[in-house]
């Protein structure tokens, strides 16, 4: 995620590394270095002007002191005012405590707006919220069946008027079914278009005047730059949005969208999408976004991921059995599992200070995950419980059933006893 954008700014602030004090000629020329970046990554030219403007001002003039360089100074500057930028504080979703909660997604179509009501509805019904899901776009073709899949898979309700193609009816109809049926949180997918049109914010006028949402999210692709943060200015001048997700922040995005839509619409990011699967979603967090983009990590999100895969019985059964030396392969596949839950590998190693740029062309395969999940499941429950019985024939058989080579099972067994000892407790 933003690995480009990130390189380039270690690249400009390693001309200030080394200096004695910050001087005008020095913080000049790494500013330059920096609006340079920006423009690249294509955030618009106003906000990257006054960004570095108040980044200089806050600059110059100041002590550096004798535990502190001036590369570690500006680099504090920058990320306060990065911070700044992108909201300062996390903007929680507004939900109505008593009553219908009303959420209305509004965006370009191919933004993900149906993927990412899905990603939502999987959300809030873990937050003990009864979602229904609303299929009001009636022009993509298909996307009523989408979003049905995707209703099925996260255990969410889909309200569709199959024969009817008015999504204002659709959308107003929706609200006397969830009452019925004692659901309390409604997400409407809205159509959109290839690009800005009258119809289409008529529309989206008209449903959010029939409905009268409690939150309106615009979607938006964070991969398309420029473009985004003009369809938001153009959506948010028609139809007033509470809030931002950005989705396919897993992609290439060059930065361009994060860094300019906020300052260009005054509304707050609420939501990043981080890839395809219903539980890659995050809450957006201003200094979190700031830190990775800046290479330094995001410690504080990797936490609270793996703190919602494990609980704390599981972690002390797990310590024990480490105490016991009786950790097993059955315990090594659960692990695995909910490693799985928390997201693809490289986006958790990029949460991890210091490692980000180095990824950008690492081959980071999720599939190796696959590979010593067919190996584990080919070995018999004895076999999970004994790793030490592992022989020849075994592993030779183990091999066959999985699919696998001979070579790729020994390197598991391998590192498997390589982490046993690292894990051993004395």
């Amino acid at each position: 995620m933003l690995e480009d954008l990130t390189e380039k700014l270690e690249k400009a602030l390693k001309k200030i590394t080394g200096q004695g004090k910050i001087t005008e000629l020095n913080i000049s020329d790494t500013l330059r270095e920096i609006r340079r970046v920006l423009l690249d990554a294509d955030v618009n030219y106003k906000v990257a002007k006054d960004f570095i403007e108040r980044v200089k001002e806050k600059s110059l003039g100041k002590e550096v002191l004798t535990s502190v360089t001036p590369g570690q100074l500006i680099t504090k500057i920058i990320y306060d005012e990065l911070t700044e930028l992108l909201g300062s504080t996390g903007s929680e979703l507004q939900l109505n405590p008593s009553g219908l909660t009303v959420i209305m997604l509004i965006g370009l179509q191919g933004c993900g707006k149906t993927t990412f009501s899905a990603k939502l509805a999987k959300y809030l019904k873990d937050r003990k919220r009864n979602v229904l899901l609303v299929a009001a776009d009636v022009y993509r073709p298909a996307a009523r069946s989408q979003l049905k899949i995707l209703g099925s898979q996260v255990g969410a309700p889909v309200f569709s008027i199959d024969e009817s193609n008015d999504p204002v009816k659709i959308a107003s109809d929706s609200l006397a079914y969830a009452r019925e049926n004692g659901l309390n949180t409604i997400i409407i997918d809205t159509a959109g278009r290839l690009h800005v049109d009258d119809l289409m914010m008529k529309e989206a006028a008209e449903i959010k005047s029939r409905v009268n949402p409690t939150q309106t999210l615009f979607v938006v692709d964070s991969m398309t730059g420029q473009d985004a943060v003009n369809s938001a200015k153009a959506f948010y001048d028609n139809v007033e949005f509470d809030g931002i997700v950005l989705t396919k922040m897993d992609g290439d995005s060059r930065g361009g969208c994060i860094l300019s839509i906020r300052a260009i619409v005054d509304r707050p990011v609420k939501f990043v999408s981080m890839g395809e699967k219903t539980d890659s979603l995050e809450l957006f967090y201003p200094d979190r976004m700031a830190s990775r983009i800046l290479g330094k990590g995001d410690v504080v999100s990797l936490v609270e991921k793996a703190q919602a895969q494990f609980d704390d019985k599981e972690a002390e059964d797990l310590e024990k059995k480490f105490r016991e030396n009786k950790f097993d392969y059955d315990d090594f596949l659960k692990q695995i599992k909910m490693i799985k839950k928390m997201g693809s590998l490289k986006s958790l190693l990029g949460m991890v200070p210091g490692i980000g740029s180095q990824l950008k062309n690492a081959d980071v395969d999720d599939k190796q995950l696959v590979v010593v999940e067919s190996i584990i499941q080919s070995m018999t429950k004895y076999e999970r419980s004994n790793p030490k019985i592992l022989n020849g024939n075994r592993r030779k058989r183990i091999a066959r059933g999985s699919g696998n080579t001979i070579q790729e099972v020994n390197r598991l067994i391998k590192q498997f006893e390589q982490m046993q000892q690292m894990m051993k407790i004395d």
